[in-house]
């Protein structure tokens, strides 16, 4: 929702954080101000004026049947903004010990011996969206050097050649996570052989080792299907 106001006006978020714009007027000669009525709106008061009632419009027709409850007694865009808030991340403290939690979860985050790399992957993925979701943001090339240092130790010569191979700094998850898939279904199949530790070691040059374990997954399907089956 934040993203689709954002896009229709940001004017409107202003409204959302800071509260609705209130037209003043002047009392007489005193350093005063007080609301105009809304005979006293100027074209532009009434322009502004009506962005808080599009800001207030967008946000209940945002929000499911069940949860009007909650906003129903709010009178603007911002009361609105502030109970859903309240609603769904909790309070600040509580907000703060739900990222605590999942920081910890991050940090002591490992992949099982008997793991999928899928499988870890959709464990890892659902604990960074959850922190996302609460406004931490862990950068991109930490997370891949997460994943790296989080592989068993069966996986070591696999973690030197890509470390060696590849730009952590520019290597994203979905790249990694695909390398690793592939690498693993060729190791399941039995391919590698004693040959493996030798191909590894001859692949730390560069990169171009890389393009070629992902170039051949398309070999193997037919194989896993029949596996699966």
């Amino acid at each position: 929702m934040h993203a689709f106001i954002m896009v229709e006006n940001s004017e409107l978020w202003d409204v959302i954080c800071d509260g609705p714009y209130i037209p003043t007027k002047n009392v007489g000669d005193l350093p005063l101000t007080m609301p105009k009525t809304r005979k006293e709106y100027t074209d532009a008061d009434r322009k502004v004026v009506e962005k808080s009632f599009c800001a207030k419009n967008i946000l209940v027709c945002g929000i499911r049947p069940n949860e009007y409850a909650r906003i129903s007694a709010c009178e603007t865009a911002k009361e609105i903004w502030e109970a859903l808030q309240t609603a769904h991340e909790g309070t600040t403290q509580v907000k703060k010990s739900k990222i605590d939690m999942l920081t910890t979860e991050y940090e002591l985050f490992k992949m099982k011996d008997d793991q999928s790399i899928q499988d870890m992957h959709t464990r890892f993925i659902s604990i960074i969206n959850k922190l996302h979701s609460l406004g931490e943001v862990i950068p991109k090339n930490k997370l891949v050097r997460k994943i790296l240092s989080i592989l068993p130790s069966s996986w070591e010569s696999k973690v030197n050649t890509i470390t060696k191979a590849k730009d952590l700094q520019e290597l994203t998850i979905h790249e990694l996570v695909g390398n690793l898939k592939t690498y693993e279904m060729k190791r399941k199949i039995g391919i590698w052989g004693d040959s493996s530790i030798k191909f590894e070691e001859e692949t730390d040059a560069g990169d171009s080792s890389m393009m070629a374990v992902e170039s051949e997954v398309n070999e193997y399907d037919s194989i896993f299907a029949l596996m699966d089956q």
